[in-house]
């Protein structure tokens, strides 16, 4: 038995006096194993949601973009008296006369309602610029390249049906959105299958 001076005296060292030895600190293997398989599974939740979430908010954000800079132009039209445009722009100078609005695009005062523009001479006021988008999605429309408002606010010459189409790069029906552009000047966002102005998005 232990024993431990105390003065003059000799007594015996009490359990209770002894130090317990410090445990290794660290995880066992079969924490580490329970650690990981928890955080597999929540990885496996997770990612799918982050991946829906961060291309519904990028879709959403380029579709609604072209649809408010266009009911913009709509009401600069009516407000302003005068034909205000929007076309597809790669330089965010001139119209590019292309279908391909993913390359961006502007919206500016066209009083002579000219169906192209050329930096400097029939473009008066730019308005807005989109510049291009960052990623892979196409957004194209039907053939049309301008949408030129008037002053009670109608897309002049637009042909019933006109949209313009949003792709993600796998082409998933779940991304897809439209552009609708009604003669009316009414322009709204359609869902992959939906009909509007007698024609489906697709």
């Amino acid at each position: 038995m232990e024993t431990t001076i105390t003065g003059s005296l000799v007594r015996p060292l009490r359990a209770a006096d002894r130090k317990p030895a410090a445990r290794a600190a660290g995880f066992t293997l079969l924490e580490l194993l329970i650690t990981m398989s928890v955080a597999t599974i929540l990885l496996t939740i997770a990612i799918p949601s982050f991946q829906y979430v961060t291309n519904s908010n990028r879709i959403a954000g380029e579709v609604n973009g072209l649809l408010g800079d266009l009911q913009f132009a709509r009401s600069e039209a009516i407000k302003e008296g005068q034909y205000v445009s929007v076309c597809a722009s790669s330089d965010g100078q001139s119209c590019s006369n292309s279908p391909d609005w993913q390359s961006g695009w502007i919206v500016f005062v066209n009083p002579n309602n000219s169906p192209t523009v050329t930096p400097g001479l029939s473009m008066l006021p730019l308005l807005r610029l989109q510049s291009a988008f960052s990623g892979t999605d196409s957004f194209v429309s039907n053939g049309i390249s301008i949408i030129t408002f008037n002053r009670d606010g109608y897309a002049g010459g637009m042909a019933s049906g006109t949209i313009i189409i949003l792709h993600d790069l796998t082409g998933n029906s779940a991304w897809t959105r439209c552009a609708s552009i009604a003669p009316s000047g009414e322009v709204t966002t359609e869902q992959s299958g939906t009909t509007s102005n007698g024609v489906t998005c697709t």
